[in-house]
């Protein structure tokens, strides 16, 4: 699978696919079901103000997306540069296992070593997801000190 995946820059026409991709992710990592009509815009906003991030999407030779992942971003001051926010990463139940995540991520390092303006990479990740985990382990990532606190107004 991996070897026939193109990765690229996702496009206006991969929307219903990232929405899709994200209604799946919520209900199978935290049982939540998101509003279409929330979610359908939220996804179109990132296109209408890149400002906001983009989409990378990997198909297949079939011109299938077999997986995706958003990346926002995070002004470090204390760097002086960049930090890119991995979200919003799902991959198709069918082509897991098969580096389909490690295309995405590779694409994005390749897109980030290009400029000088970006520092690295975080993500946060289901504490009982063990599985993506240790996939970002592989992918060289570590791990940190820091806790995630939420409030919603």
């Amino acid at each position: 699978m991996s070897e026939d995946l193109n990765v690229r820059i996702a496009e206006k026409k991969d929307i219903d696919s990232l929405v899709a991709f994200n209604q799946a992710m919520a209900l199978e990592t935290e049982g939540k079901k998101l509003l279409d009509e929330t979610i359908k815009a939220g996804v179109r906003a990132v296109f209408e103000d890149r400002g906001k991030g983009f989409y990378v999407v990997a198909e297949n030779a079939a011109g299938e997306i077999a997986g995706g992942l958003m990346i926002t971003y995070e002004w470090s001051d204390w760097r002086n540069s960049w930090f890119w926010w991995i979200q919003s990463v799902y991959v198709i139940p069918e082509a897991r296992g098969k580096s389909v995540y490690r295309k995405l991520h590779e694409f994005v390092r390749d897109l980030a070593k290009k400029r000088a303006d970006v520092f690295g990479f975080r993500l946060y990740v289901e504490k009982g997801n063990v599985g993506a985990q240790n996939v970002y382990r592989k992918m060289g990532m570590e791990e940190t000190d820091y806790q995630m606190f939420e409030e919603a107004i």
